[in-house]
């Protein structure tokens, strides 16, 4: 009987290689931000380069270990972060991104809720900028790159979906002033990342239209991202009014309009991902 090696055996489990592969890349994100950190604290920098900075190298140092774990343990090419169609993924998802933001602040203006103060300089954008360009890259890697993509494998397309929208509602839970709105409103904005990946069979896309999305919330509109700390933004806003349309103190994730529109935007991606046969089938109909 021919005995299995080491990394066999982690290529042959889907749970192992999942179990591994998230060890290995928090290990990654957690230590990468400790030395960046310490080495931009010697600088002369300023508060907001240093954020962008470090966003740089721990997002580089995420994209890497994926792609050195992955070549390994799967022995192919990762085409997840392939270079060809970079611009055409990234320019679509942050339009995208923009576009069901601004549609979703459209509401909240429409509704009388929202108001602009000030208008601040562009500088103030790069505090946002670098926080949401990490975050999008570190979630779309762990949810979609490993979680879903992995459980597609064996599950199928539809599974793998639930299962990481789900999920990507769950870790969001314990921000804070989270709601029955928000929850919902996350993991239908899981469903439509994983909705968009299986559409591009590439993580350019769903890290672009995760990052746009936030981003314009928080740097562009001044709103609140998640129920976390409100950041410099272009625009100071003040959002007043019924929570179920501003979101509250979750921001404008929480509304209503917010789920709805990304459910329009799942159901269109995923009729299109049905039409062009890009559904995977679980492995028991295959």
């Amino acid at each position: 009987m021919e005995t299995l090696t080491l990394k066999q055996k982690i290529s042959n489990s889907s749970i192992i290689k999942a179990l591994l592969a998230l060890l290995i890349f928090m290990a990654v994100v957690i230590i990468g931000q400790q030395i960046a950190s310490k080495l931009l604290a010697l600088t002369p920098l300023d508060k907001n380069f240093r954020s962008l900075l470090k966003g740089l190298f721990v997002s580089s140092a995420c994209i890497l270990s994926y792609i050195f774990f992955f070549q390994k343990f799967e022995k192919r090419s990762i085409t997840e972060f392939a270079s060809k169609g970079f611009l055409k993924n990234v320019a679509i998802g942050a339009l995208l991104g923009f576009t069901l933001q601004s549609l979703t602040i459209l509401v909240i203006y429409l509704n009388g809720s929202y108001s602009v103060v000030a208008v601040n300089p562009v500088s103030f954008i790069l505090m946002p900028f670098a926080i949401m360009f990490t975050v999008a890259i570190i979630e779309e890697i762990l949810v979609r790159g490993i979680i879903f993509r992995i459980i597609e494998e064996k599950l199928g397309s539809y599974i793998a979906l639930l299962i990481s929208g789900l999920l990507f509602g769950i870790l969001h839970l314990a921000n804070a002033h989270s709601t029955i709105l928000s929850s919902l409103c996350i993991t239908m904005a899981g469903f439509l990342f994983g909705a968009v990946f299986i559409y591009s069979r590439n993580l350019w896309f769903p890290i672009a239209l995760h990052f746009a999305w936030n981003f314009t919330q928080s740097g562009i509109f001044g709103a609140i991202t998640s129920g976390n700390e409100k950041t410099s933004s272009l625009l100071e806003a003040k959002i007043q009014g019924p929570e179920f349309i501003t979101g509250g103190e979750f921001g404008p994730e929480g509304s209503i309009q917010a789920i709805i529109i990304c459910l329009i935007a799942t159901v269109i991606l995923l009729v299109l991902n049905a039409k062009q046969n890009k559904i995977i089938k679980p492995y028991w109909k295959k």
